[in-house]
């Protein structure tokens, strides 16, 4: 067997974090030799269907947030 994970306050911070706000989506911890090295969030947007209606502008497109 391998070696135990290792997961400090630190750690433990950054995946909270990581969770924290998230709706739709996942959030994935990489480990390597038993100690985590890689938190991956990956996060889905749903919208409503879009009916284009006379008289309704089109919505702006969303800009990308940096993590």
């Amino acid at each position: 067997m391998g070696n135990a994970v290792q997961l400090d306050d630190v750690w433990a911070d950054r995946i909270l974090s990581s969770v924290k706000g998230l709706e739709y989506g996942n959030v994935q911890i990489i480990v390597h030799d038993g100690k985590i090295v890689q938190i991956e969030r990956t996060e889905r947007k749903r919208f409503d269907s879009y009916s284009a209606s006379p008289g309704r502008s089109r919505p702006e497109p969303l800009k990308q947030q940096s993590r």
